[in-house]
């Protein structure tokens, strides 16, 4: 068996986020938010539909959202990029879902709970050796926590969960072990088959049971993103190498940041037919006025 990625947005989105994914869905959040406890007994999938077939990127989405029993909405990121201010952007898409939950006239007592969990392919704190980290408003002396903290950030590091299939003893470890390495995967390990929902996930992504449409919307997606895992990368490598050559640090910091410049500008004109602007902006780091007046030069 061959399956599908799921760390590419779609592959998510299809797996966790379809109206056949309620149950996956519920297993998936007890496993994360509540170390494997069903607090969730029942849940709604928001926006349960997949987009049609992906006709440009920018036709996709990544978030998978959720309303819980008590009203608490939780947002359910898989994020392969790490792109400038990503941070900023986690903590601004769940202010904004926390503020637009009030229609006019609402008073902020309806206000419920907002969880966003976020799970990255690469190290988002690299001063920590966590494998899930929770950040809650709190006093910056005695840790005393905000009153009606109803804004939670949470975040797993792929990279930091190192675990072989015989170590696996959680739920929560066996559904990180299914995110990260399903793709490379040829059978279901029985160690985590016998977990119905995460035996029903990987029926999901089994890619016979995808349709050639589907499956080649998944390879543009993985492709792009490796290259531009791969131009970041490069762009990174250049600057370093023409701040060395320089020979001062004035010089390595301005040649590090030209040869990034540079790496950014062809990364969004190679962008523009398939994405939008602010996809754009995130994936680079150039503003949205910089990548608009690249679109108007090459109109």
């Amino acid at each position: 068996m061959i399956f599908i990625n799921p760390k590419t947005d779609f592959a998510f989105k299809k797996i966790f986020g379809s109206s056949e994914s309620k149950d996956i869905l519920i297993s998936f959040l007890n496993a994360m938010i509540y170390d494997g406890v069903s607090i969730i007994e029942d849940l709604e999938i928001i926006n349960p539909n997949l987009p049609p077939r992906i006709q440009g990127l920018k036709d996709t989405y990544l978030d998978v959202q959720a309303k819980l029993k008590d009203g608490t909405l939780v947002i359910i990121e898989m994020q392969v990029l790490n792109v400038e201010s990503f941070g900023k952007r986690v903590l601004y898409n769940a202010a904004k879902t926390y503020a637009f939950q009030l229609e006019a006239g609402g008073g902020y007592r309806m206000l419920k709970p907002v969880i966003a969990l976020t799970i990255t392919d690469f190290e988002m704190f690299k001063n920590s050796d966590r494998l899930i980290s929770r950040f809650v408003y709190k006093e910056e002396s005695t840790n005393l926590k905000y009153t009606d903290n109803n804004i939670q950030l949470l975040f797993i590091e792929l990279p930091k969960f190192t675990k072989e299939q015989h170590e696996l003893e959680t739920l929560t470890d066996k559904w990180i072990y299914f995110i990260k390495y399903a793709r490379t995967l040829t059978d279901v390990p029985e160690i985590i088959d016998s977990i119905p929902e995460i035996h029903k996930a990987f029926e999901i992504a089994n890619q016979v049971n995808l349709s050639r449409e589907e499956l080649e919307d998944l390879e543009r997606r993985e492709m792009f993103v490796y290259d531009q895992q791969g131009a970041i990368s490069l762009g990174r490598k250049e600057g370093r190498e023409e701040g060395r050559e320089e020979g001062r640090e004035e010089g390595r910091e301005e040649g590090r940041e030209e040869g990034m410049r540079e790496k950014a500008i062809s990364i969004a004109r190679k962008s523009l037919a398939s994405l939008d602007d602010e996809t754009i902006s995130q994936i680079t780091g150039l503003s949205i006025e910089e990548v608009g007046n690249l679109r108007s030069l090459n109109s």
